[in-house]
């Protein structure tokens, strides 16, 4: 499972996937499926998002409603942006709305 902080044009996601990482076409897809072509995304650990987020972490990976491939945590920018410190997140991977992505330098 990896989990990831989404920046769009729209606001700030924080999110889980079962993709092996963002630049997975189904990921993107997933991603296409809710509107959101352009982005850039960085890694967050798991075990941090696990413990910001306690019972809502668990109560979002038990939700049918989602699914795998991208489950919605949270997407309250400021409280993302409170909950962790940028200089620990990985990345970026810049992707904007075409099927060629690239990381950052």
């Amino acid at each position: 499972m990896k989990t990831g902080i989404i920046i769009t044009g729209s606001g700030t996601i924080l999110f889980s996937t079962t993709a092996d990482n963002f630049e997975d076409p189904e990921f993107v897809k997933a991603l296409r499926a809710k509107g959101i072509d352009k982005y850039i995304a960085f890694e967050v650990p798991e075990e941090t998002l696990r413990s910001r987020y306690g019972q809502h972490y668990v109560v979002t990976m038990a939700d049918m409603k989602q699914f795998d491939l991208l489950r919605i945590v949270d997407v309250d920018g400021q409280r993302i942006f409170r909950n962790f410190d940028l200089a620990a997140l990985s990345g970026p991977v810049l992707h904007d709305g075409h099927e060629q992505m690239r990381r950052a330098a």
